[in-house]
């Protein structure tokens, strides 16, 4: 696995088959193309980052209308950052972005160092192949990525053996991606080379009669298209439970925690989660004395990556609540705030009623 295949074509040979195909079915009108500043590439790139295209750009849009410049971004409050984010999943990336915003603006001027791949990918949430992207499509300079798309293309082109997650097998198609890499139109052939991965060499069912490299495709000559490239190992999907505690006050409003900066909905808001009932009664115990439990309503699920989390809410209603202690607030279903909300919890607020204890429908 350390030499590289052969290439299935010379680099010029590539490049040209690539872009004809771009220029005729490529992406051109997609909001971060229209004014590819190095801000509104950074900010595409992050959201894509495991997100479809089409799922991402109304999220852009209005990230780019609430910051319209990095200064902006970095200014705001982490809170404010994460609620545009809510929905898009993998929080991490919005933390992160905040995060590299602050540390452009204190240690770059509040530029992005899109001059140095290196400087640029040493920033949270960045890294080798999305440095690369940055520079390619917002300065037309050199430099090369390897996102899932590309990898993906590469390992059926060259029919590569082996999980690309697997450090030799991933080098081996860094040396691919290098190989192909143009020193002119690079941001085209970078978008070129995303593009293809997303709407012809998918995932699922290729498109190989669309595709510029039918004749030579190596996965295609074996009809092992679907083979390559081969998945991770998988493993089973471990479940985990939880309680969420669906606190109410007589006016109807939620109480809320926010989570620890790092972890499972790092920096978001929440409802209070507890293993089983004893430690939530507890908890109310000493933080909601007089709150009485009504019956846990229908439990449900919400998987990630790496787990399932199956979710029991159970309300309780208190007459009031003198303080609610730092990192908790009263959330009113009918007037929400401009905060960053876990997707189930968002949604379990948002079938909320006032003044009802009742099961949300659905649930």
């Amino acid at each position: 696995m350390s030499e590289m295949p052969l290439p299935i074509l010379e680099p010029a040979a590539f490049q040209h088959r690539l872009l004809e195909w771009f220029d005729r079915a490529g992406r051109h009108d997609l909001p971060w193309q229209q004014e590819r500043t190095p801000y509104r590439v950074w900010v595409s790139e992050i959201m894509l980052q495991q997100t479809q295209v089409a799922t991402v750009i109304p999220y852009f849009e209005r990230f780019m209308a609430r910051f319209p410049s990095l200064a902006e971004l970095a200014a705001a409050s982490q809170d404010e950052v994460l609620h545009l984010w809510t929905g898009l999943g993998y929080y991490a990336r919005g933390r992160n972005l905040h995060k590299a915003a602050r540390h452009v603006v204190a240690e770059h001027g509040g530029e992005l160092p899109v001059s140095s791949l290196e400087a640029l990918a040493e920033l949270p949430g960045i890294g080798r192949s999305t440095a690369g992207a940055i520079i390619a499509q917002s300065t037309g300079r050199r430099a090369v990525i390897l996102d899932g798309n590309v990898k993906r293309s590469l390992a059926r082109l060259h029919a590569v053996e082996g999980w690309p997650g697997r450090t030799a097998v991933e080098r081996l198609l860094w040396r691919l991606a290098e190989h192909y890499t143009p020193d002119r139109r690079v941001a085209d052939f970078t978008q070129a080379m995303m593009d293809f991965g997303a709407t012809l060499c998918r995932r699922g069912m290729p498109d190989c009669g669309s595709c510029p490299f039918e004749d030579v495709c190596m996965a295609h000559a074996r009809g092992e298209e679907r083979r390559f490239p081969e998945s991770k190992p998988k493993k089973a999907l471990p479940t985990r439970t939880t309680l969420m505690l669906v606190l109410r006050d007589v006016e109807g409003r939620v109480l809320l925690e926010q989570r620890p900066a790092s972890g499972l909905w790092g920096g978001l808001w929440g409802l209070p989660q507890f293993d089983d009932l004893a430690a939530l009664q507890a908890w109310l115990d000493v933080h909601a004395p007089g709150a009485a439990i009504d019956s846990p309503w229908p439990a449900f699920s919400h998987t990630f990556s790496h787990f399932r989390l199956d979710i029991t809410p159970q309300p309780a209603q208190i007459p009031g609540l003198d303080s609610v202690g730092e990192g908790r607030c009263w959330y009113d279903p009918g007037n929400p705030e401009r905060i960053g909300l876990a997707a189930p919890v968002k949604s379990l607020l948002a079938s909320l009623s006032p003044f009802t204890l009742t099961a949300p429908k659905g649930l």
